[in-house]
């Protein structure tokens, strides 16, 4: 009996299946949106998840990722995932710019080695904002300033500067027209040295924000008489400020003046305001111990659970008051 002969026959494909000849399949609508606009959308994610997320989606929206235009204003403020990897972030992203950085928000991380290298490869930028930025010296933030040669509004919020730093930034960055040191401590002692910092070595100024300071009228007028453009002007907190009775009329040529006592409650980071501090005693209710013509007993102890409204503690003064009106 013969063999069976095996033919080899394909099986025939579904034809509802697709086949090698089909077209494929059209692109999802997002990546055939023009540049501008898809760039205008990845700005709204944000740096961290533009790096994490939208640089994988498509070959045009990785294309956009990386343009340099894309990175001309960066906001690093508030990333609460990988912390240990922001400064590395950062450094990728100054990189992505090729020189084109214009604006850049660092909040709660950043270094002195993080500062000189945006410096060095951000020549034209025009706005850097530091926000308690504690690891960031003086020293290194006076280097940084002499490759900043276009900068134009400086933000440092919760930090300290010194006298020297505030004179170097100022030699360094002619273009300077907004600056911005609000302080979280509690002023104390009075000193006019950043005041006059700022009159002599900032005088394009246009908008100038001091709050909390420890100026007195006499650094108040240095910067009038030094900031001859200045239009704004944040006073609130330079509690040694308030002995002057006439600071409207002193402060005359400036449009916007926010005076010592004016809340804070509109700024951003009122929440990390020192209202008490190491020497509040040398302060009452916020005002300066001479503000009040007071003189109080030596012989008196007061502590905070001394009613000072019982008879015994009432001078001669109130001698004729009933006491029931005082309760």
């Amino acid at each position: 009996m013969p063999k069976k002969k095996f033919v080899y026959r394909p099986k025939k494909k579904d034809p509802a299946g697709a086949s090698c000849s089909d077209p494929p399949p059209p692109p999802p609508p997002w990546a055939e949106l023009p540049r501008d606009i898809t760039a205008n959308i990845l700005h709204r994610l944000g740096a961290e998840e533009v790096l994490k997320s939208a640089i994988r989606v498509c070959t045009s929206w990785r294309s956009t990722c990386k343009d340099p235009s894309m990175w001309r204003v960066v906001d690093m403020s508030k990333y609460v995932s990988h912390p240990d990897k922001l400064e590395q972030m950062c450094r990728y992203i100054v990189n992505l710019s090729q020189g084109e950085l214009l604006d850049i928000t660092i909040e709660d991380f950043g270094s002195d080695e993080l500062i000189l290298y945006i410096s060095k490869r951000a020549s034209k930028l025009r706005r850097l904002r530091l926000v308690s930025c504690y690891c960031v010296s003086n020293e290194s933030l006076s280097e940084a300033a002499t490759q900043l040669p276009s900068l134009q509004d400086l933000e440092i919020h919760l930090s300290d500067l010194s006298t020297e730093c505030i004179k170097a930034i100022g030699r360094s960055c002619p273009l300077l027209k907004s600056f911005t040191y609000n302080k979280c401590k509690f002023p104390t002692a009075s000193s006019d040295n950043e005041a006059i910092a700022v009159a002599e070595n900032m005088q394009g100024l246009h908008r100038l924000s001091l709050l909390g300071n420890t100026m007195t009228l006499k650094g108040v007028q240095a910067i009038l008489d030094g900031c001859p453009h200045l239009e704004s002007l944040d006073l609130r907190r330079c509690f040694h400020v308030i002995l002057a009775r006439d600071l409207g009329g002193i402060c005359k040529q400036i449009k916007d003046l926010k005076h010592p006592m004016d809340p804070i409650c509109d700024y951003e980071f009122s929440n990390y305001i020192d209202d008490y501090g190491d020497d509040y005693d040398a302060f009452s209710d916020g005002y300066p111990v001479d503000y009040f013509d007071y003189y109080g007993d030596d012989d008196f102890e007061y502590d905070d659970y001394t009613d000072p409204f019982r008879p015994e503690y009432l001078d001669d003064f109130y001698s004729d008051v009933p006491l029931e009106w005082l309760m």
